[in-house]
């Protein structure tokens, strides 16, 4: 297994400490968490850099890479309703697009295809992971402020607009022949 597959790997392994972190509801906690958040958000950034630059994209890569930064958005999203922090609808919105696309990534895989991850998708990512951190270390509920707002909203966007560029791009999935 190659060094970015290791970091994909390693970015799932900090969700479950995420998870209880956030889960005491107390303020350290809540911003170890968020360091710890911005920590398997960096994984992200380098997997993607080492892969391209040493020639080391695989077809596991293109597949962990997504699924790894799903699970810990998601996750961090979830607890984030539990603290209060975050809105559900928001996170219903993000968990249907994420399935929406994954059920496509599915059609396509058993039709000999691999949908790596696109320029919008990886911004949508992005977006997500600040509003998180930003969330998180300041401590200021998804529409509580001007910049968490801003930030929730850039999120939803870039999550339809994503989704609905997958499904245009890759449309001849569901062509019949």
């Amino acid at each position: 297994m190659n060094l970015p597959n290791k970091l994909s790997i390693a970015r799932t392994l900090c969700i479950p400490a995420i998870v209880v972190l956030l889960y005491m509801k107390d303020d350290n906690c809540r911003i170890i968490a968020g360091i710890l958040f911005i920590l398997a958000a960096l994984t992200d950034l380098l997997d993607g850099k080492i892969a391209r630059k040493y020639n080391l994209v695989t077809d596991f890569g293109k597949f962990i890479d997504p699924v790894a930064d799903k699970l810990l958005v998601l996750t961090t999203l979830i607890m984030l309703i539990h603290i209060n922090l975050m809105e559900a609808w928001v996170v219903v919105i993000i968990l249907c697009r994420e399935l929406a696309v994954d059920g496509l990534r599915m059609v396509a895989v058993g039709q000999g295809n691999v949908i790596a991850a696109s320029p919008l998708g990886k911004w949508k990512t992005t977006f997500q992971m600040i509003t998180i951190v930003c969330i998180l270390l300041l401590n200021q509920s998804c529409f509580s402020t001007w910049y968490t707002c801003a930030l929730t909203i850039a999120s939803i966007i870039l999550t339809l607009g994503s989704a609905v560029d997958y499904f245009y791009r890759n449309k001849s999935v569901f062509s019949t022949k």
